[in-house]
């Protein structure tokens, strides 16, 4: 397959050509997978990505993983499509790549919006939240400021109006800069009024208001539709009708369901480069202390290998105090008890030199140095495309205005071009990570003891060798989610079952997540836990075989034969 350009966002077109070249390409590896279609009827893919030598996707554990579910954050597609070239040249080269896709698969939807990107990737782009679906009314808004490119640049920028009462000021060592003003400086100075780029419904000459998210009538937020703590459009905007009511969220939660071995998920966004867990609705003394010291060790591994501060969403990532974040990707462990985790990638503040641990708050209110800072990196990085110098245009209904300022989606949204494969390769390893810590059921022994002559007890052992329980979380077990190890035998013709199901219960296996130092003065009382066996009494003839088959839901299926011997 051709070499993949990482520093431009592919169009829907290309983006699935690509898909289908790596299929074509590493067919013992990857399958590619349509789940459901968009609002506009595009097919949503993922792509496989397993050594098909070693069993079918569905017998592994497995993990999932997924970007571009809002419209401009197109870094995150490239990212998934970054992980899985890394994946397939990676096989039978790097160790621990061969070692995971042996024992377990990936699922990677790297375009859960392909409307949304591609209204963002037009030649002439329209910026919405997320879904392109006129939402909460089907009618265009009637009156206000609708944000789109006036002076057909490409690009959707800021308007200023001179003023003097505006709340803005040039910045006083860089005029291009705007800033606010101080709280007394005088009235009548040389100050402007900001509002994006756009056109104006029914002005009255008075105000000006933006509609909805994003100055449209596209006001859904697709991170907002899950099932999980969902709420109304009055407790939190752009969340959709009714759980799961946006075909492109409803695809990935019937997938989920009907991929049971998933033991986990990465959702990838942009920007403010951290890697956010649950809860989003909560403060950590409500989550399973074992969930939590789990995602304790998971974030300080996430941050040696991306880089990214780990971070909890309700403590450091609240839009405003108090105001919870519900109904998004965290329902994979708030109702599922699957680990999940958002990847915010590209931090621009922390490019430009400004050290600051606060990733929503900074953007209300900070010193103008900061801007300076930012200012003087994006003529660096991003020469007349991160910030843009002033133009005069005659608007047709503010009239004299100047078009400039920042260009988010090229600065913030996303990374310059030049920057965005060396962000994007921070993430492959944490991903391999998080999926060879989940739960591997294996075949321990088959022992096969004589009763008498045509009588034998066979019995199947079975180990968990992953780091995370079966179970996954105490999440999953309080939320009843898994049934433990079940085992099956079927006998030879003539074949006889006189002790034992055909189907046991072998109960949960654990793994090492939960063990303590050696120093430790609590005694681990159950230090064989990641063991459990099967037994049957059988008749049938010497020299016959039974076959064996043991499975969990998130842990893989193996098989066995014994021999009565």
């Amino acid at each position: 397959m051709p070499a993949i350009d990482y520093s431009r966002f592919p169009r829907y077109s290309e983006l699935v050509a690509n898909l289908r070249a790596f299929a074509a390409e590493y067919p013992h590896l990857v399958t590619l997978q349509v789940i459901g279609q968009s609002y506009e009827k595009r097919d949503i893919h993922v792509v496989v990505v397993t050594a098909a030598a070693t069993g079918p996707a569905h017998d592994k554990p497995a993990y999932w993983v997924d970007g571009n579910i809002h419209a401009t954050e197109l870094t995150a597609s490239t990212a998934c499509l970054y992980f899985i070239e890394a994946l397939v040249k990676g096989y039978s080269h790097d160790p621990e790549v061969t070692r995971c896709l042996d024992t377990r698969a990936f699922y990677i939807c790297p375009r859960v919006n392909p409307d949304g990107a591609e209204w963002a990737l037009a030649d002439r782009p329209t910026i919405v939240r997320s879904s392109t679906r006129r939402y909460p009314y089907d009618e265009e808004p009637d009156a206000g400021l609708i944000i789109q490119d006036v002076n057909s640049d490409g690009r959707i920028l800021q308007m200023r109006i001179a003023d003097a009462n505006g709340p803005w000021k040039k910045h006083p060592q860089e005029a291009r800069l705007l800033v606010r003003r101080d709280p007394t400086d005088p009235p009548g100075g040389d100050y402007f009024r900001v509002m994006p780029e756009g056109l104006l419904k029914n002005y009255d000459g008075v105000h000006v208001t933006i509609p909805g998210f994003t100055g449209n009538a596209q006001g859904l937020d697709l991170n907002r539709n899950f099932p999980s703590l969902w709420r109304q459009e009055f407790e939190q905007l752009g969340a959709g009708p009714f759980p799961t009511s946006e075909p492109e969220v409803r695809a990935i939660v019937e997938y989920f369901v009907s991929h049971p071995n998933i033991c986990g998920g990465t959702s990838l966004h942009t920007f403010s480069g951290v890697l956010l867990r649950p809860f989003g609705s909560q403060p950590d003394d409500k989550m399973a202390p074992e969930d939590l010291w789990t995602y304790t060790t998971l974030g300080k591994k996430g941050e040696e290998l991306t880089g990214y501060p780990a971070i909890s969403v309700w403590h450091e990532f609240q839009y405003y105090p108090n105001e919870c974040i519900t109904g998004s990707f965290d329902w994979i462990y708030e109702h599922l008890g699957r680990f999940t985790w958002t990847i915010e990638i590209w931090d621009p503040k922390k490019e430009a030199g400004i050290d600051n641990r606060d990733w929503i708050h900074w953007f209300r209110d900070h010193p103008i140095e900061d801007d300076l800072k930012l200012f003087e990196w994006a003529q660096q990085v991003a020469p007349g495309e991160g910030y843009v110098d002033w133009q005069p245009f005659a608007h047709p209904q503010l009239g004299a205005v100047e078009i400039g300022g920042w260009q988010r989606t090229a600065i913030f949204s996303n990374p310059p071009p030049q920057l965005r494969e060396k962000e994007i390769a921070r993430f492959p390893k944490w991903l391999l990570h998080s999926n060879l810590v989940g739960p591997k059921l294996e075949l321990r022994a088959v022992e096969v003891t004589a009763q008498s002559v045509d009588t034998w007890r066979v019995r199947l052992i079975v180990q968990n060798s992953g780091w995370l329980p079966s179970y996954i979380s105490k999440m999953a077990l309080k939320r009843k989610q898994t049934r433990g190890v079940l085992a099956e035998v079927a006998l030879p013709d003539g074949g006889e079952l006189l002790v034992g199901k055909p189907r046991e219960e072998m109960g949960e296996l654990e793994g090492w997540a939960y063990h303590h130092t050696s120093v430790s003065f609590w005694p681990n009382r159950k230090p064989t836990a990641d063991r459990a066996y099967a037994e049957w009494i059988v008749r049938a003839p010497a020299g016959s075989r039974v076959e064996l088959v043991a499975w969990h839901e998130r842990a893989g299926r193996i098989k066995a034969q014994a021999t009565l011997a």
